[in-house]
């Protein structure tokens, strides 16, 4: 299937600042200089935020991420989660279409959402209600047919079953996902020999949960309470049954007071640089010029910076090896703070390299 993003986008796009909060921590997950791993989960945040992925989101998280605009692009169109252009508002509705689901009746859902929705995938109902896409085998084949809708899987449906679910859907209702002819789970639809009790109205816990919650189909929007994240420092639920054991656990093993598990535990962060009695934690402008002396050099031969990382710099007032060769600690600080990536610099010793490359220069001219 060819991939393209749609042709009416918005002007621009931001995270709410909840979300920004959210994709922020994200980062801190990684080590420095690898920030790009956090590439689909800020991607997914900006489709819930938004319903679907505009072309603005994913350059916005390509340059909180300091990608080129076309890996963030290359991901964005490789994963068929990300939905590139408008869905429904209320949901979208991904029918399972493989083999299981399709011996079982899966063009009988397919037949409905043309009749309910659209008659071509991806199309916006009249109401801009509803979108569908038929998807490939989404791993329920034992409660076949199915559909996935919002968060949940809404199992063992007919055509009736699914007309009644979207009819509710428009309506302002939750139907409750699972299921949808009696069975708890997937076990078999008759003659059970174990687990004869998790029959009627007894629900599995990923089903009672989105019960519970009554989102099921509610995209992620910031304003949910936060989850609780080691990395961001909350620690985790005390357990009475803890205890302290020798170092080196092992990976199910508790380690410390409060329960947390070698598994559990967040990664220990990195070492930041000792600062210097005169640096303050802003640092101290370097020399910065309002156009370059010359031809500007080429940035992009130092070691770790890319074309996103020599625009910023050049919008800064660096166009020269020999600018950055001179930099100093706290003119470090700053550039690091400009850059949002505190330790680049350092990492990859822009300095060396742009002391060689000038002097490299230098050689050349005579």
């Amino acid at each position: 299937m060819l991939r393209r993003l749609h042709p009416d986008q918005p002007e621009s796009f931001a995270f709410t600042p909840a979300n920004q909060d959210w994709a922020e921590a994200q980062l801190t997950k990684f080590p420095e200089g690898r920030q790009a791993s956090a590439i689909i989960p800020l991607l997914w945040r900006a489709q819930e935020q938004e319903g679907w992925l505009t072309r603005p989101a994913i350059e916005h998280v390509a340059d909180m991420l300091d990608m080129p605009y076309i890996r963030a692009l290359e991901v964005a169109t490789f994963y068929f989660m990300f939905q590139l252009q408008p869905v429904g508002s209320v949901a979208h509705i991904q029918v399972c279409g493989t083999l299981s689901c399709m011996i079982c009746g899966a063009e009988d859902l397919v037949a409905v959402c043309k009749e309910k929705i659209a008659k071509r995938p991806h199309m916006l109902s009249a109401d801009g209600k509803f979108s569908w896409e038929e998807v490939e085998c989404l791993g329920a084949c034992a409660n076949a047919p199915m559909a996935q809708i919002g968060k949940d899987y809404y199992e063992d449906l007919t055509a009736e079953k699914l007309a009644e679910i979207i009819d509710d859907l428009a309506a302002g209702k939750v139907p409750v996902p699972g299921p949808q002819n009696g069975r708890f789970a997937s076990e078999p639809k008759d003659n059970l020999t174990s687990l004869t009790e998790f029959t009627g109205e007894a629900r599995n816990g990923s089903v009672a949960l989105a019960v519970e919650l009554k989102d099921t189909v509610k995209r992620i929007d910031g304003t949910e309470v936060p989850l609780v994240t080691p990395w961001q420092g909350k620690p985790p639920a005390k357990r009475k049954d803890a205890k302290v054991v020798p170092s080196k656990p092992g990976l199910a093993e508790v380690i410390d007071e409060t329960g947390t598990t070698m598994d559990e535990a967040p990664a220990k962060p990195a070492a930041k640089p000792q600062a210097t009695a005169k640096e303050a934690p802003e640092g101290r402008k370097p020399q910065l010029l309002t156009g370059a002396k010359g031809a500007a050099d080429d940035l992009q031969q130092i070691g770790g910076v890319g074309p996103v990382l020599e625009q910023k710099l050049n919008q800064l007032g660096v166009f020269h090896f020999w600018q950055i060769a001179a930099w100093n600690a706290e003119e470090i600080a700053w550039v690091d703070d400009q850059l949002n990536f505190k330790g680049r610099v350092a990492r990859d010793d822009w300095i060396a390299q742009a002391r060689a490359l000038e002097e490299k220069k230098e050689k050349d001219k005579n």
